[in-house]
């Protein structure tokens, strides 16, 4: 790494409008991989009718496509050091729209699962391209509300899985639901290789930007992960970070991503209308929650943990006690209740990438924030499988079989996680306060 020129250093001074166009660009792509990465989840009852597939398959289609996100996670912060946004993110799309096509097409549940893969493949390649974008077109102190605005506005793709596509879906066949959205992929695909670029034409080179200093760094080495990943992982503000991304947001995913709707529809007994109303619920109060928990974080940065990630897993914890020990159906106040919950998990999320932001170099930023986002799709994966094997054990593993004490005792083996990676968020928040001087360390 060597110090970049001025020019390359005042890069950042302002953002232009070519700079948004790139921006608008990159996050309408992100808007559709969220789309795609969620596409199951109004459907969920339709797929496993379609491909009579039990709940340990179905869940098994989640399973793949996040574990292929999370896998690629790393690769894809190397490739987009080496590469550029542009190329990684055109292919991401590309990977997507032959998922969705596959998924319009299979005829079986292999081919649906290598669907799940492709689509997870492209998927993990879009928003890390985008906070590369926003990294290297906009100032480096815009860079933190920058990515806040991101995860808002791509939030929206939920809705658009959850609503038009359903609607597409009943109104029309599978086939052309989903091969509607492969053709939207190759769409933006060609918009990103178009109208993508990926630095200011004044800089000469990729570069590195630390937001907190606005430091830029040009990248003239590759990157060797191996020694990166051991660097960035050594240090136990990483591991707060991955443990924070674990715990906070996987049992809101594997809600809206898989099992929500059945839940709601099958379980709870609910229309279809008003679980996609409480569903949606879901989605607009993490929206509205995001800035306001960004905001928090930037203001009481060393109690980030004890006031907003913890306080977020035990109320989920709450709320998902309270709808599994009510006698009967829960009110429709409790499930609305239950959605709010659910949706802080995902702007407290989001303050683990502060955490690794805070607590490594920009050199190997990208390597952290990789083993942090792995971090959240590893639990969600473990969740859906677990729900799902555990409607399987009760017998009621299809859509027929469903009944509300099953999804209850499915439910109840989220509680793990959440005890699990609190006790490392502790943990990791002492040594990490040790680390930085804030705390004596502790005597023998």
């Amino acid at each position: 790494m060597t110090a970049a020129s001025p020019s390359a250093a005042g890069s950042g001074a302002r953002a232009g409008a070519r700079a948004w166009i790139i921006w608008t660009v990159g996050v309408a792509a992100y808007v559709l991989a969220i789309t795609n990465r969620t596409s199951l989840a109004a459907v969920g009852v339709d797929a496993a009718e379609r491909f009579q597939a039990d709940a340990a398959t179905l869940s098994l289609f989640a399973v793949v496509q996040l574990a292929m996100y999370g896998g690629m996670q790393i690769p894809v912060g190397v490739l987009l050091d080496k590469y550029g946004a542009r190329p990684v993110m055109t292919i991401g799309m590309v990977l997507m729209a032959v998922g969705q096509l596959t998924m319009a097409l299979s005829p079986s549940v292999g081919v649906a699962i290598l669907a799940r893969v492709l689509l997870g493949a492209g998927d993990a390649a879009v928003f890390p391209g985008v906070l590369r974008l926003i990294a290297l077109w906009f100032p480096a102190q815009r860079a933190p509300v920058m990515v806040q605005l991101t995860g808002i506005v791509g939030q929206g793709g939920q809705l658009v899985a959850l609503i038009p596509l359903a609607a597409l879906l009943h109104a029309t066949s599978w086939t052309i639901a989903f091969g509607s959205i492969a053709g939207l992929g190759v769409l933006f695909a060609v918009l990103v290789a178009l109208l993508i670029r990926n630095r200011p034409p004044e800089l000469g080179a990729d570069v590195s930007v630390d937001t907190d200093t606005g430091a830029i760094r040009v990248v003239t080495s590759s990157i060797d992960t191996g020694v990166g990943i051991r660097a960035a992982w050594a240090h136990p503000g990483t591991r707060l970070a991955f443990w924070s991304h674990f715990t906070s947001p996987f049992a809101g995913t594997a809600f809206i991503l898989l099992w929500g709707m059945p839940f709601l529809t099958a379980g709870e007994g609910l229309s279809k209308p008003a679980a996609s109303a409480i569903v949606s619920t879901y989605v607009v109060v993490g929206m509205i929650v995001g800035p306001v928990m960004g905001d928090l974080s930037r203001r009481i940065p060393h109690l980030r943990s004890r006031v907003l990630v913890l306080p977020s897993i035990g109320v989920q914890l709450v709320a998902w006690v309270a709808v599994i020990a009510w006698p009967g159906p829960a009110p429709l106040w409790l499930l609305y209740a239950l959605a709010v919950a659910l949706a802080m998990g995902g702007p407290a999320s989001m303050i683990a990438f502060d955490h690794a932001r805070t607590h490594n170099p920009a050199h190997r930023l990208s390597t952290a924030t990789g083993v942090t986002n792995a971090g959240g799709f590893l639990a969600a994966l473990l969740a859906i499988l677990m729900i799902g094997l555990a409607l399987d054990l009760q017998g009621a593993g299809t859509p027929a079989t469903y009944t509300l004490d099953a999804f209850r005792l499915a439910f109840l083996t989220q509680v793990p996680l959440w005890v699990i990676g609190s006790a490392f968020i502790v943990v990791e928040r002492r040594r990490t306060r040790i680390h930085i001087g804030m705390d004596p360390p502790r005597r023998r």
